[in-house]
């Protein structure tokens, strides 16, 4: 089985913490309307923090105890990039002292970005000499918003997560498809604005989850018994928890920070994997499925052994 294994993990948010309330004061909004329909509490903006910073500060800790001159690949998944050229990861790259010889560049596919980027770096492991690949999703999402738009700005938040992953020979599968949607969630360059169409995301998402979840198992000829956890996006609390009653699991297979976080985009699945992992709740062994789904649009899923 040419897999790969997670080694490490990293995360980030920055300190300044921004509750419901802040936006009941200038929206016609609530945090009991915010929490009912989303599960978000709070999130997190940067004040003068950039992606750059959030990525280097997630990676910082990912790559801990990591021979860096074996790091053969860099990918950071964004729609928040500093710069149209050069690439966060370049910048990223040169801001850990990494090698020279490194595939290094940006993905943009929203928010299935990490499992986009987990899928691209296996498969540039196998053409490497090199050992490990690190992979990040960072966002500064409060960049783009529109704070005049109640049914978005409440939703999203700034944060980074990492992961550092090398080839073993273990369980691995994984998904990914786009449907070139542009009208449902979509920031044009000349504006630099979110918009997005909620319900359709809603719809869409509550699909896809589920049959992403499908084929993976019967691929793999598993369960959801045989799953330890699944790690969805955290987009709204409403989709996670439709997506576990129409499994029949228990809820607690289904990690959520979203409360505290809101909708990070990319960030979201290495943030809340990377929580997890700091909180040893995986354990060497455990199988685990990450669905990610965003503007596009886009979908991926992976089936790892921890």
């Amino acid at each position: 089985m040419k897999g790969i294994s997670i080694v490490n993990t990293g995360y980030y948010v920055p300190e300044r913490r921004v509750e419901n309330e802040v936006f009941s004061k200038t929206l016609q909004t609530s945090d009991e309307w915010i929490v009912s329909r989303t599960g978000i509490k709070a999130r997190h903006f940067v004040e003068e923090e950039t992606t750059t910073t959030l990525a280097y500060k997630a990676a910082l800790k990912a790559i801990e105890g990591i021979d860096k001159k074996e790091i053969g690949v860099v990918i950071v998944a964004s729609m928040t990039n500093d710069y149209l050229t050069p690439s966060t990861a370049c910048l990223l790259q040169k801001a850990l002292g990494l090698q020279e010889d490194i595939i290094a560049f940006d993905l943009s596919a929203a928010c299935s970005g990490f499992e986009y980027g987990l899928s691209v770096t296996r498969a540039l492991l196998y053409a490497n000499k090199k050992r490990y690949g690190l992979i990040v999703g960072a966002e500064c999402l409060s960049s783009i918003l529109d704070f005049k738009d109640r049914s978005t700005c409440v939703l999203f938040g700034d944060g980074a997560g990492a992961a550092v992953v090398e080839k073993a020979d273990k369980l691995y599968l994984d998904l990914s498809g786009a449907r070139g949607n542009q009208e449902a969630l979509y920031v044009r360059r000349d504006e630099q604005l979110l918009h997005m169409r909620g319900r359709d995301v809603f719809r869409f998402a509550t699909t896809v989850i589920l049959t992403s979840i499908e084929r993976l198992l019967n691929e793999a000829k598993l369960s959801v018994d045989d799953i330890d956890y699944f790690i969805l996006h955290q987009a709204n609390g409403r989709i996670i928890s439709h997506v576990y009653k129409k499994l029949k699991a228990p809820a607690s297979k289904f990690y959520m920070n979203l409360d505290e976080y809101g909708n990070t985009s990319a960030a979201s699945i290495p943030l809340a994997l990377s929580q997890m992992n700091e909180k040893k709740m995986l354990k060497r062994g455990m199988k685990i499925i990450l669905v990610g789904f965003g503007g596009g649009l886009t979908y991926g899923a992976n089936l790892l052994e921890w």
